[in-house]
């Protein structure tokens, strides 16, 4: 597998209507797929692609964050359980901090 950091990623619009994050001129199943129901299709018409970036984007940034936490002071070739178990946490933490919010569009 090559390095998370330096890999290419495409987001390409799929026959089927989804935005999905994949390798280019891969055939295999992307890494992510966003699919809006069709009331949020009405809702955000010719601006879909760009919200459907936005969130992809902001999911890999909190990788990164969460692996950028989790990853410090631990030596990674020789505790692979730990890193996990820190990831584990640090999603867990995330979770439970964020308050879910709801809102409404007219």
């Amino acid at each position: 597998m090559k390095d998370a950091e330096t890999e290419i990623l495409e987001i390409v619009e799929l026959a089927n209507g989804e935005i999905a994050l994949r390798r280019p001129d891969s055939e295999s199943d992307p890494l992510v797929s966003i699919r809006f129901s069709e009331e949020s299709l009405h809702f955000l018409g010719e601006i879909r692609p760009l919200v459907a970036k936005a969130m992809i984007e902001a999911g890999i940034q909190a990788v990164q964050e969460l692996r950028e936490s989790a990853w410090d002071g631990l030596d990674i070739d020789e505790d692979e359980d730990e890193l996990e178990e820190a990831l584990k946490q640090e999603l867990e933490q995330l979770a439970n901090t964020r308050p879910a919010t709801k809102s409404v569009l007219h």
